[in-house]
């Protein structure tokens, strides 16, 4: 079966689905999307990831022209056709056709996209093993510039960190901000464990405040762990008893070596595992049935 796409209310086979190349979001990455992930039939954390999206759109002065209830069936009834139950789901939202100018105003009706298919961010062995990551040059955009709560298609700024990350053998690359301080990955947030607290970068430094990220702060608490946001240099990740990495696609994935130094004892720690269990628990009840 052929792969439906949405576009502006039509699904449309995969090799068949276009947009204009005067499109603003191929001409200037100007729109803004989401990730999302459907476990056995549930949509996890949709309407948190809808309003992140609404809230994207709105900072950069873009109006989505389907009502957040409209935008949920659009996503449910690509999923349907294309048979999924797991899956991932990339919602995209630009400016829409307009001129070679920069000019938004000439871009009179922004245009949908949802894409449903299958994701495999990283192999399954670094679950099971843990990650190596490496401290890159390439720097996060500062916040005055674009904010980091903003999901912009514009995502040239982690590219460049990921081609650092894979020029140098690693699989994922950590940002610092323009002080020096840990900020997160290419695609993912970062955290650390120390003496049983779990740490992870406050969003002021230029973090995404991932939905998973926070899926995991409130899942912690809950278990009664004493969970922080805190200002942390390499230093601080070199010497951690633990670290993972969280993200849609991702979930959470085992740390086990930073710039060639061991974290813990260089095996995912039993902290990490036992979070990992909490969270593919939560994607069972917690969504949009469909």
């Amino acid at each position: 079966m052929s792969l439906k796409i949405y576009i502006n209310g039509k699904l449309l086979d995969k090799n068949e689905a276009r947009i204009s190349v005067f499109d603003h979001g191929l001409l200037y990455g100007d729109g803004v999307f989401e990730g999302i992930r459907s476990y056995d039939g549930l949509i996890f954390k949709l309407t948190e990831h809808l309003i992140r999206l609404y809230e994207s759109a709105k900072s950069i002065g873009l109006s989505i022209p389907i009502s957040l209830p409209e935008l949920t069936q659009a996503i449910i009834r690509t999923l349907k056709a294309n048979q999924l139950k797991d899956a991932y789901i990339r919602l995209i939202v630009t400016r829409g056709v307009g001129d070679l100018g920069l000019d938004p105003a000439k871009c009179p009706n922004p245009t949908i996209i949802i894409i449903a298919d299958k994701i495999a961010l990283y192999p399954e062995e670094y679950y099971k093993n843990g990650l190596e990551l490496i401290t890159v040059s390439t720097r996060r955009n500062i916040q005055e510039a674009v904010s980091p709560q903003i999901k912009s298609l514009n995502y040239l700024n982690n590219i460049l960190a990921k081609i650092e990350a894979t020029n140098s053998g690693a699989m994922e690359a950590i940002m610092l901000n323009r002080d020096g301080y840990i900020v997160e990955c290419s695609g993912v947030n970062i955290f650390v464990i120390k003496k049983e607290q779990i740490l992870t970068p406050p969003c002021f430094l230029g973090a995404l405040k991932g939905i998973t990220r926070d899926t995991i702060i409130e899942l912690a608490r809950k278990e009664e762990m004493e969970v922080r946001e805190e200002i942390m240099t390499r230093h601080d990740l070199f010497n951690s008893d633990e670290s993972f990495l969280t993200g849609t696609a991702a979930e959470i994935i085992p740390v086990v070596k930073v710039d060639g130094r061991t974290i813990g004892n260089g095996k995912p720690g039993k902290i990490t595992a036992r979070l990992l269990k909490r969270f593919r628990e939560l994607t069972k009840t917690e969504g949009v049935r469909y």
